[in-house]
């Protein structure tokens, strides 16, 4: 028998009726598998919680629509005790549709079997937490990008056959690398497994406020700057979605400034620099 590929032409695709993406955060969180990484203490497991609580009830997220359903949160680093607590700060209600596991399960065994029976007991899921991803990895295995792959892809398959969000907590590299995505801990199997990655990284330690890198498959790049206030909650500050200003250069912002009254402007490349210095705490130098 002759093996063939089977394939589709593109006028034949581009009028078939395809069922759209599905949103449980519109324009943010798709069904499928996802990853935020961010820095230890940083703030994680509020947001988390936070998305978890917000999803149960519906309400929107930074002004995006959810998609309301029951949602669950294997919050494996955590006790109950103190995902009480955290209830307590940022909400005066929390819905019976949301879920909490502080009980570890393995990937590649008692976890995918888990998850699919709390699927079966509650069919209107629409979002898994599993906080952290360390957490639920075999420590036998070498964390190769064969292994990383592997694993996640494994959770992929369940969170696109059942129609939900699956969304991973995890931790980024000590190192500073210019484009946070890079500092996602362990290989690139990781981001290549996973439709969105999601880098949380503070401005400065302790401030809390942060910034949250977001790229995926169904999603434009999209940076959105947050304020962690009272209640423990991350709210927003700047969004890169409503205001694409957010993702220019500071250089290019600095010269739309300083050209706003100007026709034209002559100087040397030293020159310029120093004018657009002027009232800056950090100096712009030439190559």
């Amino acid at each position: 028998m002759t093996k063939r590929f089977n394939t589709i032409d593109g006028e034949t695709l581009m009028t078939m009726p395809l069922k759209q993406i599905n949103f449980i955060i519109e324009n943010l969180l798709s069904e499928g598998l996802h990853i935020l990484a961010g820095s230890p203490k940083l703030g994680k497991s509020w947001l988390a919680l936070w998305l978890s609580v917000a999803g149960a009830k519906g309400e929107e997220v930074w002004g995006n629509k959810v998609k309301q359903g029951n949602t669950l949160y294997l919050c494996f680093e955590d006790s109950q005790i103190r995902i009480q607590n955290r209830l307590f700060d940022i909400t005066d209600e929390a819905s019976d549709k949301v879920n909490f596991c502080t009980e570890n399960a393995i990937l590649g065994g008692e976890l995918e079997e888990r998850i699919v029976n709390f699927i079966k007991e509650h069919p209107d899921t629409v979002l898994i937490i599993i906080d952290t991803l360390q957490m639920i990895r075999n420590t036998t295995k070498d964390n190769n990008y064969a292994n990383d792959y592997s694993d996640l892809t494994i959770l992929k398959k369940l969170a696109d056959k059942h129609g939900i969000a699956i969304l991973l907590i995890h931790h980024l590299r000590k190192e500073y690398d210019k484009d946070p995505f890079n500092r996602i801990s362990g290989t690139t199997g990781i981001q290549g497994a996973v439709d969105s990655s999601f880098i949380f990284v503070e401005e400065t330690r302790g401030n809390k406020v942060a910034t949250l890198s977001c790229v995926g498959r169904d999603i434009d790049y999209r940076e959105i700057k947050l304020e962690r206030d009272e209640d423990n909650i991350w709210q927003v500050v700047t969004d890169s979605f409503i205001n694409k200003d957010v993702l220019l250069d500071d250089v290019v912002i600095l010269l739309s400034n300083f050209m706003e009254d100007k026709e034209y402007h002559k100087s040397t490349p030293t020159e310029l620099a120093e004018e657009l210095s002027k009232n800056r705490d950090d100096k712009m130098t030439t190559p």
